[in-house]
């Protein structure tokens, strides 16, 4: 089973996405996006750019814990990951991204 993508307005009435593995788990979240198409578009962004390898940016924040960005072709920034306490752990949330993101649906909660 494939992950989802949940949209939704966060309280700021913004647009947001966050990508949930098949496992149900949040992986990566988007910026806000003051319209819904923009929106729509990041999460089609995350879609196309999921499966390829150059697209994902593995970082280690300044306390000692890992996380990663997912670009698009641009260079520009479409989700990043929750916090991992590993860099093993942060790579299997790359892992199921690639895996999950591509066929993902989207529930909308707006």
């Amino acid at each position: 089973m494939p992950g989802t993508f949940e949209l939704y307005k966060d309280a700021g009435g913004e647009f947001r996405f966050r990508f949930n593995a098949s496992n149900g788990q949040t992986i990566l979240s988007s910026e806000g996006y003051k319209q819904r198409s923009n929106a729509e578009n990041g999460i089609n962004s995350v879609k196309k750019n999921a499966a390829e390898d150059a697209r994902y940016e593995p970082k280690e924040t300044n306390d000692g814990r890992f996380m990663f960005n997912l670009k698009a072709s641009n260079g520009q920034v479409v989700g990043s990951s929750r916090i991992y306490k590993t860099a093993s752990e942060r790579d299997q949330g790359i892992s199921m991204t690639k895996s999950d993101a591509p066929g993902a649906e989207t529930d909308d909660l707006t």
